[in-house]
């Protein structure tokens, strides 16, 4: 009997993680007879009654397996090291919030059993903010056109993960995962499978501006090293523009000596402009020393406080 192992990685989500046990479960008990199963909660040191209600979940079925993280590790890093903790024949990661549909686990098992060694699920539509999907889709676009491999658009990480490939991805060894630009990396037989991302019904969603940019700024620097080399492009073309007008300006000059003033404004504002154009690049190479800084620290991916059921079988 084959093991599917389900991860799903929780911070303050008190309100949702039964119904996504549930769900799951109800989901896995109809294939009973073709799989066994572990559901891993991995917990980034909620601050709600999350932890409490998993322990309850998981004093009453042994299928529950809890990490508990010593601090919160960040959405980054905390889901990626719970994958790295399944020990399934298949690996399918499930976000708490339930805009994950649970139900959709049997089509992935089933695109599994087909071939695929990785299934995922791609949004096409989503009942989230229009804006925000929209902000989304251009990010990927921009992403794939960056990227020196094929990436995923409008692909969250909702998805199965055959064991040779999560046998591939620890290989990587990255202190800092982008997890959907190594699933890209590793290549395999990939399958889509499209969907309508519903709305949370409980809670609110724990990104904010930094942790969106955090992450569409890991998927760049992990991805492409375009920024660097843009760099180089608009300084050569900035630096011939530059001559041109200079050459334009002092032709003008002796052409017009007595009635042409160059005034003061122009040279503020072509000097503001550099700065700015400067102080971008300036700021796209830090964003590369940074990742080669948490490269060079190598730090574990997170630091367990408690994990629960990993002793039963």
């Amino acid at each position: 009997m084959k093991k599917i192992s389900i991860v799903t990685p929780c911070y303050n989500e008190e309100g949702n993680v039964e119904d996504v046990y549930q769900q799951v479960k109800t989901v896995m008990l109809k294939n009973e007879k073709r799989y066994s199963y572990e559901h891993i909660f991995i917990d980034n040191s909620s601050e709600d009654n999350t932890v409490n209600i998993l322990k309850d979940i998981a004093s009453k079925d042994k299928n529950i397996k809890i990490i508990i993280n010593s601090r919160n590790f960040g959405h980054i890093k905390s889901p990626t090291y719970a994958l790295f903790q399944a020990t399934g024949d298949a690996v399918i990661h499930i976000v708490a919030d339930l805009q994950d549909p649970p139900e959709m686990i049997e089509e992935f098992l089933k695109r599994w059993e087909d071939g695929s060694d990785i299934v995922l699920a791609i949004k096409k539509d989503s009942e989230e903010k229009k804006l925000m999907f929209k902000i989304r889709e251009m990010y990927y676009g921009l992403l794939s056109k960056l990227s020196e491999v094929r990436i995923f658009k409008n692909c969250t990480g909702f998805g199965l993960y055959d064991r040779k490939v999560m046998d591939a991805l620890k290989t990587m060894d990255d202190p800092y995962p982008f997890f959907r630009g190594m699933i890209a990396e590793v290549g395999y037989k990939v399958s889509m499978l499209p969907y309508n991302q519903p709305i949370r019904v409980r809670g609110i969603t724990k990104n904010n501006f930094y942790s969106l940019y955090d992450m569409g700024m890991l998927g760049i620097i992990n991805n492409s090293k375009v920024p660097l080399r843009m760099a180089i492009f608009i300084g050569v073309f900035f630096g011939i523009l530059s001559a041109l007008i200079g050459i334009g300006y002092f032709v003008a000059k002796l052409i017009f000596w007595n009635t042409m003033s160059l005034g003061t404004a122009p040279l503020l504002i072509m000097t503001s402009f550099m700065f700015s154009i400067m102080l971008f690049f300036i700021g796209i190479i830090g964003e590369y020393i940074g990742a080669i800084y948490t490269q060079v620290l190598k730090r574990p991916l997170v630091f367990e406080k408690e994990r629960i059921n990993f002793d039963t079988k």
